[in-house]
């Protein structure tokens, strides 16, 4: 005769089964959210971006850019291979910390890896002085 497992020992089993479901789709999530805006955002002051350079905007997870006077360029701060925000830019470079991939700011590109894929563009405007994204 088969004894049936204790109930402690199926309840246990359903909770770890749950708990992996989440942790996967947690995951799953992180790599869907591409990091660009849905809506219009205002970034804040034009000359806070300087000209050569760039800010990142981390609570917004953008990078804008200024490689000439005037013309601004916008890009999602999400690295494109685990989907960590950028943590800095240095003169034209976004870094990401996560994995030590780094990026043109001025055209998106991957300047080191493990990162294949450029940063997606987000446009971008100079209205009265402030930017607007997205």
């Amino acid at each position: 005769m088969s004894q049936s497992p204790a109930r402690r020992t199926v309840l246990r089993g359903a909770a770890l089964v749950g708990a992996a479901g989440f942790g996967v789709a947690a995951c799953s999530g992180a790599k869907k959210d591409d990091g660009l805006p849905t809506e219009p955002v205002e970034l804040g002051a034009a000359a806070e971006v300087p000209v050569g350079g760039a800010k990142l905007y981390r609570e917004d997870r953008l990078v804008v850019s200024q490689p000439a006077k005037g013309t601004f360029k916008c890009f999602s701060a999400r690295c494109t291979h685990a989907g960590c925000v950028l943590t800095g830019v240095t003169k034209e470079e976004g870094d990401c910390s996560c994995h030590g991939s780094r990026f043109d700011v001025t055209n998106g590109q991957v300047i080191q890896g493990p990162a294949t894929e450029p940063l997606p563009e987000v446009p971008v405007k100079n209205k009265g002085g402030k930017l607007i994204a997205g």
